[in-house]
């Protein structure tokens, strides 16, 4: 139980399993606490299973928090830091940390340039020692300065059956790098595998071996990426599968099996959805597929890497993710026999029951019934490699993540991530099909607001498209608190997963090439008008936000005719594509692979005849949209005496925000412009 003595035992919160206190109605959260860091978060188990380890929030600033396992009712160790902040924190050794952590960083060469730069660093339990996981040669020039600066190497392969190394790729000119084997306790990097800028990812087997490597590249056909393979006896590059990206096939090596000559792929090559099947690398022939789901991508493989694991064998499948409703993580098919056993005892003690939902494939239009869960899920972040203690994460869409240490067969609940929340006050989400005008079938999640706290439908309503528009929402808890804002504040909340959205299988997402602001937008109409045929949307009081693409996407709806929307919040939107594809897309393989695809309704060349009133938000450090691209429209707008707002934010990047002050006033002129203006009067 809590107690009053020692402050820092709120991160550990050991109860049983239990509902809050009832509410007579639910209490919508303040921007503060929507703003806030999660109290915890991060948490993760080390490979011996003697420490955990998480990141505490305290105001601003935020410590990593290091128990022994077996004494987890004693004061942690606390690690601060004084100039970065805490992003994550895992283990990599059981006795080595890898934290990283980010600031904002001007660049000063011919321009000054505001950003933000990320970094990996290694250090002991106990915060004493600190390196970069890649020993950094001194800087020559101040080009070269510049370049080490923002320099971020990834660890590969934290090879877990070798106490003292790991893999590390060096981040050099944005392509994958080099390959570096570090010694964790010297420091000392010996490079094992020279990169061009062509090489875009690795693969090792269970010995730790580099195996397998992805090449992105360009012929007379197009823009292709090749899977290769490496060769036990001569070490040469071979290539195994070709692929070309204006037909989204993909044939990717995701794993090895304990028979070092057969390969885990993902592919879906002649298919709608992936699948994962074996590979005889000798024979360059295709066995067993392993998982295929009639609805939905596989992604890839769990494998045991760790030797003397008890009954999980090394080579052993624990389980294979798949692109299900709330994403891969969570939605996992368990294959070994602990991992099964390990779901179980979870949703026995966390009273998870699945409920039949209905699907449909936007490929062929047929529809089933699937068991799913539908309140909440939960995700095994953190584990150790007999599965005797794992961390796991339970969360919805409406319920704000809680964490739990499963060890010995024994249950403890460790924090709850925003516990002033009231869960209540966050609505009801759930997956669903509508068709657009065309037929076409379009997966979407609605969140209804809270009748208790908001009243019986219909309400006033936001379409809100995601970012990409190659990626996809899920129906997880939204941590950037878009959702939860608006759903508290009594709007009904459309995210539709319109043509162009990745995730959903090949004919949806080659639906929305060349579409932008014509059918993809049309898609987002359909939903507003389907919000409304089911009696959940007030007709004249639907409006529409978005950010980075889902910012396009308010752009174009604030200037088509005829449109649903009573107004619309672009944040960080593109509102001229044809010269963000200019300036970013100089690669070779980029222009081929998405420049075609970008085509369609140009918002900046009609911002002088808004359809809608709209407001514009931006982060001054965003190097991913740039700036410019709303000052554009905006200036067009404003210069033609149209209805817009626009707020330019300091030391914003292009997410997420880097004080809780920059949050909240993300948050609070969404919140203002929503309930006061909207047009008038507000939504």
């Amino acid at each position: 139980m809590l107690t009053k003595s020692r402050p820092w035992r709120a991160a550990l919160v050991f109860l049983a399993l239990a509902a809050g206190a009832a509410h007579a109605k639910p209490a919508a959260p303040s921007i503060s606490q929507l703003a806030a860091f999660p109290r915890m978060a991060s948490f993760t188990i080390a490979p011996d299973g003697r420490h955990l380890a998480a990141i505490e929030a305290r105001g601003e600033d935020r410590v990593i928090l290091v128990w022994k396992t077996d004494e987890l009712d004693k004061p942690p160790t606390a690690i601060g830091a004084s100039r970065m902040k805490l992003q994550r924190v895992q283990f990599i050794k059981s006795d080595l940390l890898g934290v990283t952590m980010w600031q904002p960083y001007d660049s000063r060469l011919d321009r000054i340039t505001k950003t933000f730069v990320t970094k990996l660093f290694i250090t002991d339990l106990a915060g004493k020692n600190w390196h970069e996981p890649l020993p950094q040669e001194r800087a020559m020039s101040r080009v070269g300065d510049k370049l080490s600066a923002l320099a971020n190497p990834a660890i590969l392969d934290a090879l877990p059956n070798d106490p003292d190394h790991i893999l590390v790729i060096s981040d050099e000119l944005g392509t994958s790098g080099d390959v570096f084997k570090v010694n964790v306790r010297t420091n000392r990097a010996e490079r094992i595998h020279r990169a061009d800028d062509k090489i875009a990812g690795y693969v090792t087997d269970l010995e730790g071996n580099l195996r397998a490597r992805t090449r992105a590249d360009v012929d007379t056909k197009g823009a292709f990426i090749a899977a290769e393979i490496r060769e036990s006896g001569s070490g040469n590059w071979v290539e195994h599968f070709r692929s070309y990206v204006k037909e989204r096939d993909a044939v990717q090596i995701v794993g090895f099996a304990k028979d070092p000559n057969v390969a885990f792929v993902l592919s879906n090559v002649g298919l709608d959805k992936t699948v994962i099947y074996e590979y005889d690398i000798a024979a360059r022939k295709q066995k067993e597929i392993l998982f295929k789901h009639r609805f939905f991508d596989a992604d890839g493989v769990l494998i045991s890497r760790n030797k003397g694991s008890g009954d999980v064998v090394l080579g052993d499948i624990i389980g294979i993710p798949y692109n299900g409703p709330r994403g891969s993580g969570t939605d996992m098919q368990w294959t070994s026999p602990k991992a099964k056993a390990l779901d179980k005892g979870i949703r026995d003690a966390l009273g998870l029951r699945s409920q039949p939902v209905r699907v449909t494939d936007p490929a062929t239009g047929e529809s089933a019934d699937m068991d799913y869960d539908l309140e909440s899920a939960y995700t095994i972040t953190s584990w150790t490699p007999d599965l005797n203690a794992v961390v796991f994460q339970v969360s919805g869409a409406s319920r704000p993540p809680e964490f739990y240490l499963l060890r010995n067969g024994k249950l403890a609940m460790l924090a709850k991530a925003f516990p002033d929340i009231d869960p209540a006050a966050l609505g009801k989400t759930r997956v669903v099909y509508y068709k657009a005008r065309d037929g076409l079938d379009i997966p979407a999640f609605v969140t209804t607001p809270s009748v208790e706290l908001c009243g019986p439908a219909p309400w006033p309503a936001v379409v809100h498209p995601h970012g990409g528009p190659w990626a996809r929402d899920t129906m997880g808890f939204d941590g950037s608190m878009w959702v939860p804002l608006m759903a508290s504040r009594c709007y009904a909340v459309l995210r539709p997963q319109f043509r162009g959205s990745q995730g959903w299988g090949r004919r949806l997402w080659k639906a929305g090439d060349a579409e932008w602001g014509q059918k993809m937008q049309d898609d987002k109409d359909d939903g507003a008008k389907w919000l409304v045929d089911q009696g959940i949307a007030k007709p004249d009081r639907i409006a529409i936000f978005g950010f980075s693409y889902g910012g396009y996407s308010a752009m174009a709806a604030s200037v088509r005719p005829n449109g649903p929307y009573k107004c619309a919040i672009a944040g960080a939107g593109v509102s001229d594509h044809k010269r963000i594809w200019a300036q970013f897309y100089t690669n070779p393989f980029f222009r081929e692979r998405q420049a075609p695809t970008v085509d369609g309704l140009n918002p900046v060349d009609r911002a002088d005849n808004l359809q809608i009133p709209i407001m514009v938000y931006h982060g001054d450090r965003d190097q991913t949209v740039p700036l410019e691209q709303s000052d554009w429209f905006v200036s067009k707008a404003r210069g033609a005496k149209r209805p817009v707002v626009y707020h330019e934010i300091a030391d914003y990047g292009h997410g997420p925000a880097w004080t809780r002050k920059i949050m909240g006033d993300q948050l609070r002129i969404i919140e203002d412009y929503l309930v006061r203006d909207c047009g008038a009067k507000g939504l």
